[in-house]
């Protein structure tokens, strides 16, 4: 089975998006600000490209993951939370941009009346902030990052949420991300599995997880739809 040509028995009419790593290039940013914070407590930094295995679980999960594992570390969690938090508001917006592509497919979504949101594990007023500020021509029905109100992904209430309020069947929405935590989502949602390949974890991980169409561009997506598209 070719996952560039796979089938579906159902019309399609909304996409969740995940954000980082799927709409945006974030990882330098994300990397600076936590080897700010490694420097300033006397760690060594990372690698930016070893923030690909830290990014998708949350924030708490990047922290823990990027501190050395046996480090007497003198703060609490909460103190290093903060200081993240404070070098990412000064940074986020340094390098992070839309991948190539993306401007383009959302533009056709909504040029079709597809309904789209975004669900990220990144805290909430972050991910509220980059859609905001970088993603601001196009109409997003919700953005929800991490918070009090759901648990994070993969648990399925978020997704849940934003299908019931788009007054939509489960199985009329996608759910598209480059992670098998974003497949895991929506295997147990019941929406459709959608894995990039641009973004921050191998194929591999994503076949494994569920991912049922592979896009290795961001035009690729519309092949699921069933309206007539053509590459400018």
């Amino acid at each position: 089975m070719s996952f560039e040509t796979a089938s579906h028995p159902y019309q399609f009419k909304a996409i969740i998006f995940d954000l980082d790593g799927t709409l945006l290039d974030t990882l330098n940013d994300i990397a600076e600000a936590m080897n700010l914070v490694l420097r300033d407590n006397g760690f060594p930094p990372h690698p930016i490209d070893m923030y690909k295995n830290f990014i998708g679980k949350g924030l708490e999960k990047l922290i823990e993951q990027a501190l050395p594992l046996k480090a007497v570390t003198p703060l609490p969690m909460p103190t290093y939370l903060q200081a993240f938090r404070a070098a990412y508001a000064k940074n986020w917006h340094t390098n992070t941009r839309p991948y190539p592509g993306i401007p383009d497919l959302l533009t056709h979504l909504s040029q079709q009346d597809v309904s789209m949101a975004i669900l990220s594990n990144k805290a909430h007023e972050f991910t509220v902030q980059m859609a905001t500020a970088l993603l601001d021509r196009w109409q997003f029905q919700q953005i929800r990052g991490a918070g009090s109100e759901f648990p994070k992904k993969p648990n399925p209430k978020a997704a849940w949420h934003i299908i019931n309020h788009m007054n939509l069947r489960r199985e009329q929405c996608l759910l598209v991300g480059d992670s098998g935590i974003d497949m895991q989502t929506a295997t147990a949602a019941g929406i459709f599995p959608v894995g990039v390949t641009w973004g921050f974890r191998p194929e591999s991980e994503l076949l494994d997880n569920g991912c049922r169409f592979l896009a290795r561009h961001p035009l690729d997506i519309l092949k699921l739809f069933k309206f007539e598209f053509s590459p400018a």
